[in-house]
This record gives structure tokens, sequence and C-alpha cells, in this order.
């Protein structure tokens, strides 16, 4: 995903910039975010069936393990 433009960080520059806004002479800086439709999807079928299968893959030890490993972490944070 492409980074949004930063407005000038100098308060000179960000002022004249602000001025080129409202009298029209600038436009708004707008990211230039256009997704490809075909790649979220396929990226989201990937998500969807990628779990399930890798969840058939692992032996019921090493299942046991992970959970394991996730409930330890989650119920030893620090506070």
């Amino acid at each position: 995903m492409a980074k949004t433009p930063k407005r000038p960080k100098d308060a000179n520059q960000k002022a004249k910039f602000i001025v080129d806004l409202a009298t029209g002479e600038a436009n708004e800086i707008k990211p230039d975010g256009a997704k490809n439709v075909h790649a979220v999807e396929l990226g989201r079928l990937g998500g969807l069936i990628g779990g399930k299968a890798r969840a058939k893959k692992l032996s019921a030890k090493k299942r046991k393990e992970i959970a394991k490993k996730a409930a330890n972490s989650r119920w030893n944070k620090p506070k």
C-alpha cells in the first residue's frame, strides 16, 4: 500500500501550504492508494483457507504445544 505524502513539517512552509489550499492555488495531498481488487480477493481466499489447512497438517501434540504457548503469553503479560 502506498504511503500518503506528508505535509511540510516547517511551520512557515506549512502556513504557506494552508494559504495556498484556502486560495485554491494548491490541491489537497491525496494518497495514490488504489488497491487491485483481484489481488485483495486472492489474499482473502488464501487467508480463509490457510488456518484450516495448517490445523489439519499439525499433529495433536504440536497443536497442544502451540495452544499452551499462546495461553501463557496471554496470561503472563506484565501489568
